[in-house]
């Protein structure tokens, strides 16, 4: 809480308390019936009161600074966040560049795929450990790899030609 926040409200509120005396000392004098005491004992109310006006507005001004600081700090850390965005996406963009000036291929696994990943292989290894291989099934994944020729036709020479493939994960 800002400073001159808490110390008008703290102000106020004392002030508020203290006019309670001067309005009993009022009470009392008009049951006496003396209008003097009655008189000087509302002046001191009315100071009071006054002073607990002074502090709100205090208050007022405090509450208000306190949110022009809090909208400031907001426009920072948004313009931090906006900042920090642009320097990951143009490395990430020095970093495709990289790549492409490599003449390669990039392959990246969502998040998705390597729970998946991660799935199988835990299957993959209780399976093993009680004696049955997961990874026969008809969709096993092969070992070697295989170049494909535009017909669809499986290519071996292409794949012996030294073309590099970069991976990274």
């Amino acid at each position: 809480m800002h400073t001159k926040t808490m110390e008008g409200l703290l102000g106020a509120n004392t002030n508020i308390n203290l006019i309670n005396t001067p309005l009993r000392v009022c009470e009392e004098a008009e049951r006496r019936g003396d209008t003097a005491t009655m008189e000087r004992a509302m002046g001191y109310a009315n100071e009071l009161s006054e002073q607990a006006e002074e502090y709100k507005t205090k208050a007022e001004k405090g509450m208000e600074e306190e949110a022009e600081a809090a909208k400031e700090k907001a426009e920072i850390e948004r313009e931090e966040a906006i900042q920090n965005c642009k320097e990951e996406r143009e490395a990430l963009e020095k970093r495709i560049e990289e790549t492409r000036d490599k003449n390669t291929d990039i392959v990246e696994i969502s998040k998705d795929g390597k729970a998946s990943l991660e799935e199988n292989i835990n299957s993959n290894t209780t399976a093993s450990n009680s004696g049955v291989f997961a990874g026969t099934t008809a969709d096993a994944i092969q070992i070697e790899p295989v170049v494909y020729t535009e017909s669809g036709e499986i290519s071996q020479s292409q794949a012996e030609s030294g073309t590099n493939i970069s991976v990274s994960v």
